[in-house]
């Protein structure tokens, strides 16, 4: 059995990867400044922030539960992060490598699922694997001189959002959008229909 088409994309798979990852990019725009003006709410306990950053972590899952191809949450966790970058992100050239890793954690559940499991506990994995790539990736880089318990906070905060709002939401997405009927030429809108 070939798994070409499993694996090779489809004109429609671009544009539509491509229309939900810049949707979230000019979205992002939006969510990085409330995550700025937000910062004084968590004055007692900072880590406790990231319960905010699963909007970021939504395009990757969302675009690999739609396109089910090799690449397509990579894909849409970066370009939304590109487009973010274009319009201004406060972050700069970092957020690209922020949505890289986010879509990489994504796109890694569904490689562990051998690009055939599309239900909502790999939608809930890929969140969760967004959310530790961008915990792995953000201490480093924006809180070197904190220690352990922020660490710890920080990543269970970002791990817990990737999977309710990044995992549970990328797939009560989905399922909108295929009640819609947009998706009736993808397997996903023909699979959820049957549910």
């Amino acid at each position: 059995m070939t798994t070409t088409g499993r694996t090779t994309w489809r004109t429609v798979d671009v544009v539509v990867a491509a229309v939900v990852a810049v949707a979230f990019g000019v979205v992002f725009v939006a969510w990085n400044a409330l995550y700025v003006a937000a910062t004084p709410l968590f004055i007692a306990l900072p880590p406790a922030q990231a319960i905010l950053y699963g909007v970021w972590l939504l395009p990757g899952v969302l675009v690999g539960l739609i396109v089910r191809r090799p690449g397509a949450a990579l894909f849409g966790g970066f370009v939304a992060a590109v487009v973010s970058a274009l319009i201004g992100s406060q972050w700069g050239l970092d957020a690209l490598i922020s949505g890289a890793l986010q879509g990489g954690g994504a796109e890694l559940a569904f490689a562990i699922g051998l690009y055939r499991a599309w239900n909502l506990p790999f939608a809930m994995l890929g969140g969760a694997l967004a959310g530790l790539a961008a915990a792995i990736h953000d201490l480093p880089v924006y809180y070197p001189e904190t220690g352990p318990d922020f660490w710890l906070v920080y990543t269970v905060a970002t791990v817990v959002r990737g999977i309710v709002i990044g995992g549970i939401g990328a797939w009560l997405i989905l399922r909108a959008l295929v009640r819609t009927g947009v998706l009736a030429d993808f397997a996903a809108g023909r699979e959820q229909r049957e549910v």
